[in-house]
């Protein structure tokens, strides 16, 4: 993607289930290649239903959605997912693969010769700061919440994804740990330019990873600001966050 493209564009998306609860109500959004977007909002506000209509986990019942130039109506689900590194708060890993062939797993599905998949295996463990010697070989049970945390984003990377999304990623983790992986996700995040759809409810998570941030509340998008921006209105929601932050 060249620079000013966007990877992510919504138009007017809703989602509506089939008793009528509406869960996402004319989200409308621009995700500019490159750039970190957080979304925040309190618990139900529709934050991880927006990122799996992204991912094509759940279709949208209104709107338009373009993922990586190409409406989301014309990827195969498949494809896009390949395209797309994904990472929760559990990491999804599975529990009876090794580091090693949770990390090389879309890799090995893509058809990399194994000698490629090992050695992008290795470098990414080391950016997450992973021994791959002490760690490949070990399964995700034999790790600690954060390691796992750590193999996941490595997962996620592993194909060189133009596109994450993150759905709380650390939000499982002791406070110490979880500062920690905060503070090398910043450093990856500089490093590699990836665009990101980053999904969380602690409001100093976001203003230390966003480079923008959307508020949801209700289903509704609220506003975008600029993470330095977020506090300079009097929407009733930002004054919620505003006491939690003093």
């Amino acid at each position: 993607m060249g620079k000013g493209d966007f990877a992510v564009e919504l138009e007017d998306v809703g989602f509506v289930l089939g008793n009528g609860k509406r869960l996402l109500d004319g989200v409308s959004l621009r995700l500019p290649a490159g750039e970190t977007l957080v979304l925040i909002g309190r618990s139900g506000s529709g934050k991880t239903t927006l990122l799996k209509s992204i991912n094509a986990l759940l279709r949208p019942t209104s709107g338009a959605i373009r993922v990586l130039g190409r409406d989301l109506a014309d990827w195969d689900p498949i494809r896009l997912r390949r395209q797309v590194g994904y990472v929760i708060q559990e990491t999804g890993l599975f529990p009876h693969f090794t580091v090693e062939a949770n990390v090389g797993l879309v890799p090995r599905l893509l058809g990399w010769d194994e000698g490629r998949i090992r050695a992008r295996v290795q470098e990414l463990l080391r950016l997450v700061g992973l021994d791959p010697d002490l760690f490949g070989a070990r399964r995700p049970g034999q790790l600690s919440g954060g390691q796992r945390q750590r193999v996941g984003v490595a997962r996620a990377l592993a194909a060189d994804p133009p596109l994450l999304l993150m759905d709380e990623p650390f939000g499982a983790l002791d406070p110490v740990t979880r500062a920690e992986l905060q503070e090398e996700f910043r450093l990856l995040r500089d490093r590699l330019r990836k665009s990101i759809v980053f999904v969380t409810h602690d409001i100093r998570e976001a203003l230390a990873l966003g480079d923008r941030i959307g508020l949801m509340s209700g289903g509704r998008l609220l506003r975008v600001s600029a993470a330095g921006d977020f506090f300079q209105t009097d929407e009733p929601e930002v004054a919620a966050y505003r006491k939690v932050f003093a």
